[in-house]
């Protein structure tokens, strides 16, 4: 049985401000491109069947500068759109709230230039991902590279839980984790793993 490696792309100047990055395009800084090429060197071991990545520049230009040039950009594993929060720091989100306790897995998000997503429509992208994921993985291991937030629903739902147990999976830039099964269960066995170090 295989396992899915979750690869959270690499630094960009919106994730080091703690800033939603949803739909926005941010290149990755130098940092992020280093945090790249230490992806690539961290599981230059794995040999994966298919490399699934997200949209955004930023997630493409990690999964190249860490060596996987043959991969398939999956809509589905795009980052929540974060409507009328995107760019936004969590202190300027709950300003605009009016709501100091405001935090995206309880109170979700409000249309802006965009719609925005609801937990539930993020969470059904997840597991569309995850049922064409599993389709390799009886016969090797998948990567999938994207944003913090997608990844951490799609780990959840991995392991069988609600979506808002995302919250309990912080994903660092530049880190990767190990979904696989033990015993039949699905488990995660490595997490927050930074590339570099």
């Amino acid at each position: 049985m295989g396992a899915i490696v979750v690869v959270r792309h690499g630094e960009t100047q919106w994730s080091r401000a703690g800033r939603h990055t949803g739909v926005s395009e941010v290149m990755l800084t130098s940092t992020g491109t280093n945090q790249a090429l230490a992806l690539g060197r961290a599981l230059s071991a794995w040999r994966f069947l298919s490399v699934f990545t997200g949209p955004p520049a930023r997630v493409r230009d990690t999964a190249s500068l860490a060596g996987w040039h043959e991969r398939c950009v999956d809509p589905d594993l795009a980052e929540w759109d974060f409507g009328g929060y995107e760019g936004l720091t969590l202190a300027e989100t709950r300003e605009r709230a009016g709501h100091p306790d405001w935090l995206l897995w309880d109170n979700g998000v409000v249309p802006g230039r965009t719609p925005g997503e609801s937990l539930a429509q993020v969470s059904a992208r997840a597991d569309r991902v995850l049922a064409r994921a599993r389709r390799f993985l009886e016969h090797g291991h998948v990567a999938m590279v994207a944003d913090g937030h997608i990844l951490r629903i799609l780990s959840a739902r991995w392991l069988g839980m609600p979506p808002q147990s995302g919250r309990l999976l912080p994903l660092s830039v530049g880190s990767f984790g190990v979904l696989t099964r033990e015993h039949g269960r699905p488990v995660i066995t490595q997490w927050n793993t930074p590339a570099a170090r």
